[in-house]
């Protein structure tokens, strides 16, 4: 709990990923993908339970092995490419609140993001808390190469700046800081969350990371990536 407020971990993971296969139980520095996650969860001072939504028995075993609860399987229907994470959020809390177990603060950790830390989860969780003007927040990470004022567009056989501007170079200190949605953390009010259906609305505030928290795993590419970063971070060559 913190300040009084229940707090739940949901970690969704269905078995049918497309990109690379198995991705959520494939072993990453020796522990399956889905295990990080749901070890971070279980390592924060403030996350009261950590649930496995999940529609894949192999999954299921290594959730369980990892500490995680899973009270119910996810239908099929909620497992397919077409359902909604809202709609997987919302029967995992209908689920629970049917069994008599009703929560504050729901905390969204997606397996795909095993660059977090728990510290990551806990900061967010107290900035949330002392911002009554939030109802949401979530992880970002700054734009640097890809801003928009380094971009260009086609203009017949020539280039033009995408964004208005003056052509030329940019120096990256004149810039506006901007940042992008990634994958880290979605923390809301699950009042909130019901209300809105989602985390990002106009009363959403951002949990920053550095950049390379924010790779999340979609292919073998990625996930060879993200090892690495993860083997250089355990030898502090990453910070």
């Amino acid at each position: 709990m913190i300040h009084g407020k229940s707090v739940l971990a949901l970690v969704p993971a269905r078995g049918g990923s497309k990109g690379l296969p198995g991705k959520n139980v494939r072993p990453l520095l020796g522990k399956p993908l889905i295990g990080w996650s749901i070890d971070q969860g279980r390592a924060s001072k403030y996350i009261d339970a950590v649930v496995v939504s999940t529609d894949d028995t192999g999954i299921a075993a290594a959730a369980r092995a990892h500490g995680a609860e899973l009270p119910f399987m996810r239908p099929p229907e909620l497992a397919a490419d077409t359902a909604s994470s809202i709609n997987v959020i919302l029967h995992a809390l209908d689920r629970l609140e049917q069994a008599g177990r009703r929560y504050d603060l729901l905390v969204l950790l997606e397996p795909t993001s095993p660059l977090r830390e728990t510290a990551d989860i806990d900061a967010a969780l107290e900035a949330l808390l002392v911002h009554p003007e939030a109802q949401s927040i979530v992880g970002v990470a700054k734009v640097e190469s890809g801003h928009p004022s380094f971009l260009l567009r086609r203009n017949g056989v020539l280039l033009e700046p995408y964004a208005p501007q003056e052509f030329g170079p940019k120096r990256r200190q004149d810039l506006d800081e901007l940042f992008f949605l990634e994958g880290t953390i979605y923390i809301t009010w699950v009042d909130a969350l019901r209300e809105r259906r989602g985390f990002y609305h106009e009363r959403t505030m951002p949990h920053v990371v550095p950049k390379y928290k924010s790779f999340e795993v979609d292919d073998l590419t990625d996930f060879t990536v993200i090892e690495a970063l993860m083997a250089a971070r355990m030898k502090g060559l990453v910070e």
